[in-house]
């Protein structure tokens, strides 16, 4: 509340329940998630034990953002833990009553010599990089992602990279209008639009859009009141800086709804922009923020041909009536993650994973997902000691016959030995 100025509902769904669903189900799971996984062999290695064996990285770095700041620092470090790792937790400075939080609560139910919490900003976590790391998961933006490839490329460290970019979402003609309203703007203003996976603008035809406006207009009064900015479900921008920023965008296009923006609350209205060109800065930059732009398009060709010449985006979204369509842009575009007929419910289940692909980033957690990621998957094979002859045919000098069995029994496969 103090941070983002979220309500009890929101900081529940949307954090304190989904970092329980991830404490219990790796509680629950972690002895099946730890055994050691049986694989195949050929015939030169049938007497042999061949299997799998998942082992800690070691110390892992997890830096954390600060628009989901309890969500985005805890799940990955029940992954991280889960798998055995000790952790350097680094929350971000800006939501700095969560890092005040978090140094202080985590260490009163964690064991300390397991992790350790650092405070600072950008100094503090340049100088943490120059350190090796084991892995590092990074959440954030895609040019700051850049710096923190670069500091683990010196040590050779693996990374995982949450990043964000502009997600698509794409409006068929025969769609509702009202029911594509109702879940479009409930995403876009979760958390004041503060959602790397949040809907970042609309694709539709310029009928649809005459249609799509007043339906938001109406989900925006039915959901918020008509005042906004006295709705307590309704958050706000975590600082000035960003503030400026998303003022400075209100003005590409042209405002069909909202545009109203308070600096002293740090409030900024949901707002929808139209006629709006894709050179525009709203057009160029993830927005963060409640305000989202729709462009036009004729059809779902037109679109994907849109979405295809940008960078591939952490979420797309697909609404249509039309199964055909919605399964056009899942078959023809690249994301992270993709949606048809929905929000980013996908992050409510610990069964998929979140990860991008390109500049949305690399990488992928949640759920067992994050045990995988923290795990090195160690290649084992245990032979017998004894049985010396049966190798003869595998040693020099190599006769024809040698040659033609040593070529049988390699590519001999499937005899899996439990």
């Amino acid at each position: 509340m103090k941070d983002l100025h979220k309500s009890a509902l929101d900081s529940n769904i949307s954090e304190l329940i989904m970092c329980q669903n991830e404490v219990d189900l790796a509680i629950k799971s972690l002895h099946c998630w730890m055994k050691d996984e049986s694989v195949s062999t050929n015939l030169f290695t049938k007497l042999s034990s061949a299997f799998i064996r998942k082992e800690p990285y070691g110390v892992v770095l997890i830096i954390a953002p600060w628009n989901y700041p309890l969500n985005l620092t805890l799940v990955p470090l029940v992954g991280a833990l889960a798998a055995g790792n000790c952790v350097v937790l680094k929350p971000s400075e800006v939501s700095k009553n969560m890092e005040q939080f978090l140094a202080k609560v985590l260490p009163r139910y964690l064991d300390q010599s397991t992790f350790t919490v650092m405070l600072g900003g950008p100094e503090e976590t340049t100088q943490l990089l120059e350190n090796r790391f084991d892995y590092i998961l990074f959440t954030g933006s895609p040019h700051v992602g850049k710096i923190i490839m670069t500091a683990a490329a010196k040590h050779l460290t693996p990374v995982t990279l949450e990043l964000g970019g502009k997600n698509p979402c794409y409006v068929d003609d025969d769609c509702n209008p009202q029911t594509v309203a109702n879940r479009v703007i409930w995403f876009r203003c979760l958390n004041a639009g503060q959602t790397c996976v949040a809907p970042d603008y609309i694709l539709c035809s310029r009928e649809m859009q005459d249609r799509l406006v007043p339906a938001m207009q109406s989900a925006i009064t039915r959901f918020y009141g008509d005042d906004p900015k006295s709705s307590p479900d309704l958050g706000r921008i975590i600082n000035q800086k960003h503030f400026k920023r998303l003022q400075g965008l209100l003005d590409c296009g042209r405002v069909a709804i909202g545009g109203q923006s308070d600096e002293t609350e740090l409030y900024i209205a949901p707002t929808v922009l139209v006629d709006v060109q894709e050179t525009e800065p709203v057009m160029q930059e993830e927005i963060f923020g409640p305000i989202l732009p729709i462009m036009n398009v004729q059809g779902p060709d037109e679109a994907v041909d849109f979405i295809r010449r940008r960078e591939k985006p952490l979420a797309l979204y697909a609404f249509s009536n039309d199964s055909e369509v919605v399964d056009q842009m899942l078959q023809q575009t690249s994301s992270g993650s993709f949606a048809g007929n929905e929000g980013f419910a996908f992050l409510t289940l610990p069964s998929l994973p979140l990860g991008g692909i390109g500049n949305s980033g690399m990488g992928r957690y949640h759920g067992k997902f994050s045990f995988d990621t923290f795990s090195h998957y160690r290649s084992c094979v245990l032979a017998n000691p004894g049985l010396e002859k049966l190798n003869d045919i595998r040693y020099p000098p190599y006769s024809e016959r040698k040659k033609q069995f040593i070529t049988w029994a390699l590519g001999f496969q499937n005899c899996t030995l439990l």
